[in-house]
């Protein structure tokens, strides 16, 4: 088939989570046999430099470079209307114009978008079979956000998210396919009540690389070494950074005066870089290789209460065989059994005592660590999640010919 594929993010290179997932949907589809033709935007003359490695993965692609200055004034614009800021943010109306010559040049078989902000480019096409992958449900990270910050910054993260989740209800009635990361993203998407099929197939994770330093468990780690994964610069990661910081390490280093935590990750902002002023805390910024120190830790913390999706962190986390304490948000994310591959915590109590066991627990440590690996190798591997991803598309074309053949008898 000749499919187009649109993200709003370049899916090159795949060095965050969403790249990561969108990535590797076009890789599979063009492994596949697929001519794909990939459209989406940069934000900088650098990132477009590192976005031409994707000519590996695809037949053609269009990329279209934006500047945030200008974006932020598209989202402004829309502050007073019904639309969401969000998708002025990700508009580009040189990308529109290269989405529509594409659509003029070439007969698409499928168009496949990723991410409900780059669906406007196509929300317009009918005549194609049309599938979006919604990933996450970012009107509910919005209205999340909300309730982590202080008024009037509050009523706008709020207002937002009801701008954005009357948009996601709209573009359901507009593709033939919704789809998402987890089945908890899916229940939101079905509580619409839009008719729209919906599907899930789940974010994977390169187990061939993410490996422990020899066998699950086994690798020479700090036994009161903690690590924590992420970009500094996303308010959620920020967040939850120093609440376990202001709330379970003092705890923890009371019990524990060893007890360090690393915070990898890059562009912290200066109250995370402060957090170096502080005993047993460690802010390492950008890294060459997360594994390095990942590795060296006793236990790897999430403890996200703002979470959609999968978190990749955590599934990295598990498969370098470190044992990971996550939130209960956040390990919604993760096919995984909670106690037996994973362990959630929502009190500081509970992850001091977490933490605290798999600190004096070597042998429940390597139970954890090697069942933890097993199962995102299992459950999160991507052959697995682009079988289901097959099953999408193939549900996104029956329910596309189901459509126009009742059309066509009414």
């Amino acid at each position: 088939m000749n499919i187009l594929f649109l993200s709003h993010r370049f899916p090159y290179p795949p060095t965050r989570g969403d790249k990561i997932r969108s990535f590797n949907m076009v890789k599979h589809l063009q492994g596949a046999g697929h001519k794909v033709t990939v459209a989406s935007l940069a934000r900088s003359a650098e990132e477009a430099a590192e976005c031409q490695g994707i000519a590996d993965y695809c037949e053609e692609f269009v990329l279209c470079e934006v500047r945030n200055p200008f974006q932020a004034l598209r989202m402004g614009a829309r502050l007073l209307t019904s639309e969401p800021s969000s998708m002025g943010f990700f508009y580009s109306r040189a990308l529109q114009t290269e989405v529509n010559r594409l659509l003029d040049k070439t007969a698409f078989d499928l168009i496949v978008v990723f991410s409900s902000t780059a669906a406007q480019y196509v929300s317009h096409v009918t005549t194609i079979p049309k599938l979006l992958d919604f990933c996450d449900m970012d009107s509910q990270k919005w209205l999340a956000f909300a309730n982590f910050k202080p008024w009037p910054v509050s009523f706008g993260y709020r207002l937002e998210g009801r701008k954005l989740e009357r948009e996601e209800k709209k573009l359901c009635g507009e593709f033939d396919l919704c789809s998402c990361a987890t089945d908890f993203e899916v229940d939101t998407l079905d509580s619409y009540q839009t008719g729209v099929a919906s599907g899930f197939f789940p974010n994977g994770v390169d187990f061939d690389f993410f490996t422990p330093d020899g066998q699950a468990g086994d690798a020479d780690y700090d036994p009161y070494g903690i690590s924590f994964v992420g970009r500094m610069d996303y308010y959620p990661n920020e967040e939850c950074v120093l609440s376990f910081c202001d709330t379970v390490l003092p705890k923890l280093r009371e019990k524990y005066p060893e007890a360090n935590l690393t915070v990898i990750g890059a562009e912290p902002p200066a109250n995370i870089l402060a957090l170096n002023n502080r005993p047993g805390i460690t802010v390492t910024g950008t890294v060459d290789d997360i594994r390095t120190y990942v590795r060296k830790s006793a236990v790897m913390v999430t403890p996200l209460e703002i979470a959609r999706g999968t978190q990749n962190k955590i599934l990295e986390g598990m498969a370098m065989g470190v044992p990971v304490v996550s939130s209960r948000t956040a390990a919604r994310g993760v096919d995984a059994v909670v106690g037996e591959h994973i362990l959630a915590a929502t009190t500081p109590e509970e992850y001091v005592a977490h933490i605290s066991h798999l600190f004096e627990d070597s042998t429940a440590r390597k139970r954890l660590a090697i069942a933890g690996r097993e199962r995102v190798m299992s459950h999160h591997n991507w052959p697995r999640a682009m079988t289901l991803f097959d099953d999408c598309i193939t549900r996104t074309l029956t329910a596309f010919t189901e459509k126009h053949k009742t059309k066509e008898f009414n």
